[in-house]
């Protein structure tokens, strides 16, 4: 299969020119357009290939698997943490422990560099890198009686190492959760953002400017501004149309004074982003749900959990049509909350959730998300399948090539640090060596749980790739594009669109139709949650076009599928601030545990509750100080430096053996991984950051950044010091099988 991607660089002029079509490129004008299907078809059979070969070679030339080697779930089995778990449900269990919001969000942020870099990490990363380091951390755990991450360095390290590696393990969670709940709350959130004094505007011809509000208690007006309304930027830095209708706030004393068509902004003006309150209760909806699942199958119908888990999607896709409802009605209110609301909102849900039995909200949860995620994503696979849509973002983009408004920094390295979650995530190395080795009943099942989960989440990463790549580019840098920065990035944007001619034109969706469709304000949500959501369905409806629906009908499909595909996102997310606040606060306690007992034992409730209160206002200060240009690159590189951490400690392991030869396919993934995060990792430091502390309002969170940042890179480059002496010490003596 050859896949010709686009070779012409001058602008389409529309879709009326010379046109060539087929189920790979569309040719308009001399410029070629690739179309999803191939390319998703192409990368799903390397990862398959990559299953069945490579990770055949891994399981039995270098970790020797042995099904007639006892696991510790049979050898130790008590009924509660270990117990034999059919393969396939503990896959499923597995899969949903590891994909949280990372492989949805991470290459939609990394389309401002073009579709084919995050596309081809995304399929060399996860075979050789990701894959790679879950198998082998979880047959590490399954031979060591499944002990944690943290635990096997004690054991091959010291407590020198130990105590390293426990404390980066701690930031690196803190700082995880913090990117995850940055998109939650950008996706759900309302905010209000300051538009610079001496901006034009001008109404379209027949339009004007009209109150919808009264002067409220602090001396502000609100006013409607129409769809189409020119908007001049001040300083001759160019003009460009809004083609939907907003809301400005802005001080009553500078009003004027009736309907007018044009006037400038005055200072102290704010454009109004009302939150979410469709999306917000459809979320909300899912606590109960859980909860209920809980009940039925532990009191209601013990056992039942194929059943409850039923009960429970059902439930979720009926508060989904519900969260219809709420908008525009006297609940509207409750729902609709502020970023600063939004933020209190899930900190207080990730403090509450875990300190909770685990039976209780996380399971339950963990069983409804696993439903929806693998039966979405096969969705979203034959969705695009049949909707086969063109890629309309250029395989590589320089106008950002050099950073854009998703990340400052150049193709290399972040698209790397971008691209996470999907390609090599070093969370997963917690998982690995959490509650899935405790249930492995066959050794031999560490490929396909280990290797196949992390492949799966690779084809999450793809779809979401696809399905975001396939909006027109004007629209994804509309949703993308935070309003406090548009005159920054203003002339970029017009360069990229004059480049791109008319190639939106061939499914033309703007922002204004977008906001139409899905009912809610769309324009500065960035994030990445809005843009997949978008994507997601565009995705799914298409074929509804196709087939010459009724225009109505296919708008009312788009607002289900994208409040559908926010909750889905959501779930992702809040299963993992669970875990994650869960397992930090495990750490915590132990390290508390240094200073009196007591204070080390979970179920000791003071102490959990005062080390998930910690936990939890860390993730939480960071949410509210940062901007996803500074807390994703900081998740990025934490989390891969952790997936360093883990593979290092793998090498250690290893260099014990006769299958010492074999480090290779540990030792390249960890440098590859090691040289792009201390790449991003300086710039973030020596540039970055210290450009945020010499500005009064991001001086705090600049400074909070480069303490978090340094901190996590000191401690990894600390843990590799140990692990280099380690590994060269068992390179010089005589192998020991009993090492790994």
């Amino acid at each position: 299969m050859i896949l010709v991607f686009e070779t012409v660089d001058s602008p389409a002029r529309g879709v009326t020119g010379g046109q060539k079509m087929d189920f790979f490129v569309q040719t308009i004008d001399g410029r070629n357009l690739v179309r999803a299907t191939p390319v998703l078809i192409f990368a799903l059979g390397i990862l398959a290939i990559a299953y069945r070969y490579y990770s055949a070679f891994l399981a039995a030339r270098v970790l020797c698997l042995d099904d007639s080697r006892l696991t510790p779930a049979v050898r130790l089995a008590d009924g509660q943490n270990y117990h034999v778990t059919n393969r396939w449900v503990l896959f499923g269990h597995h899969f949903a422990a590891i994909s949280g919001a990372g492989p949805l969000i991470g290459p939609v942020l990394a389309l401002q560099y073009g579709y084919l870099p995050g596309l081809l990490w995304l399929v060399v990363g996860v075979c050789l890198a990701g894959a790679v380091q879950d198998m082998v951390v979880l047959a590490a755990s399954v031979r060591r009686n499944g002990k944690s991450l943290a635990e096997i360095v004690r054991t091959e390290l010291g407590s020198g190492a130990y105590w390293v590696a426990s404390g980066a393990i701690l930031f690196i969670v803190i700082i995880a959760l913090a990117g995850l709940g940055f998109v939650v709350v950008k996706a759900l959130g309302g905010e209000k953002v300051a538009l610079p004094a001496g901006v034009g505007l001008i109404a379209p011809r027949g339009n004007s400017f009209k109150f919808v509000s009264f002067t409220d208690n602090v001396g502000n007006q609100i006013l409607q501004v129409p769809k189409g309304t020119t908007i001049q930027m001040p300083g001759g830095q160019g003009q460009f149309i809004r083609p939907e209708s907003f809301l400005l706030q802005m001080p009553a004393a500078n009003a004027p004074q009736a309907s007018v068509s044009e006037f400038v902004i005055p200072g102290g003006c704010q454009q109004i982003i009302p939150g979410s309150s469709w999306g917000l209760f459809t979320i909300t909806c899912t606590i109960p749900i859980a909860l209920l699942v809980s009940a039925h199958m532990y009191w209601l119908r013990p056992g039942k959990v194929l059943e409850a888990s039923f009960i429970g999607a059902v439930l979720v896709l009926g508060a989904t049509w519900l969260g219809s409802l709420v908008p525009e009605s006297r609940f509207e209110p409750w729902f609709q909350l502020s970023q600063g609301q939004t933020i209190f909102a899930l900190c207080a849900y990730g403090f509450v959730a875990s300190i909770l039995p685990v039976w209780l909200l996380l399971c339950p949860r963990d069983y409804i998300s696993s439903f929806l995620k693998i039966g979405t994503i096969a969705l979203l696979v034959v969705g695009t399948c049949i909707a086969n849509p063109l890629l309309l973002h250029r395989p590589i983009e320089p106008v950002f090539s050099s950073g854009g408004p998703t990340f400052r920094g150049s193709l290399f390295p972040f698209v790397f640090i971008c691209v996470m979650c999907g390609a090599v995530s070093g969370f997963h190395a917690l998982v690995s060596s959490g509650t899935t080795p405790k249930m492995v009943g066959n050794e031999k099942d560490v490929r396909l749980i280990g290797y196949g989960a992390m492949l799966l989440e690779g084809v999450v990463a793809l779809v979401a790739l696809v399905a975001a790549a396939s909006l027109d580019p004007r629209l994804y840098y509309d949703i993308n594009v935070d309003l406090r920065r548009v005159p920054e990035f203003q002339g970029q944007l017009d360069q990229l669109h004059k480049e791109l001619g008319g190639s939106g034109n061939i499914q033309h969706l703007d922002i204004a139709q977008a906001e139409d469709r899905v009912g809610e304000t769309l324009r500065g949500r960035v994030g990445g949650a809005v843009t997949l959501a978008i994507g997601m369905a565009k995705v799914l409806t298409k074929p509804l076009e196709d087939l010459g629906f009724a225009e109505s009908t296919v708008f009312a499909y788009w607002k289900y599928w994208y409040h559908f595909a926010i909750m889905f996102e959501a779930l992702f997310i809040l299963t993992t601030i669970d875990t994650g606040t869960r397992i930090a606060r495990y750490l915590v306690q132990e390290t508390m545990g240094q200073i009196h007992p007591k204070l080390g034992r979970p179920a000791w409730v003071p102490g959990a509750l005062f080390a998930s209160l910690l936990v939890t206002l860390s993730w939480g200060l960071l949410v509210y100080t940062g901007s996803i240009d500074t807390i994703w690159p900081m998740f990025g590189i934490a989390n891969q430096l952790l997936a360093v951490l883990a593979l290092a400690t793998s090498a250690v392991m290893l260099a014990g053996t006769s299958r010492r030869r074999f480090l290779w396919v540990l030792l390249a993934p960890m440098f590859f991984v090691l040289s792009t995060t201390m790449t991003a990792g300086y710039q973030m430091v020596f540039i970055r950051f210290p450009a945020m502390i010499q500005q009064p309002p991001t001086r705090f969170a600049g400074t909070l950044s480069l303490v978090a940042t340094v901190f996590v890179i000191t401690s990894v480059a600390a843990f590799l010091a140990f692990a280099t002496a380690k590994v060269l010490q068992r390179l010089s003596s005589n192998p020991d099988e009993s090492s790994f």
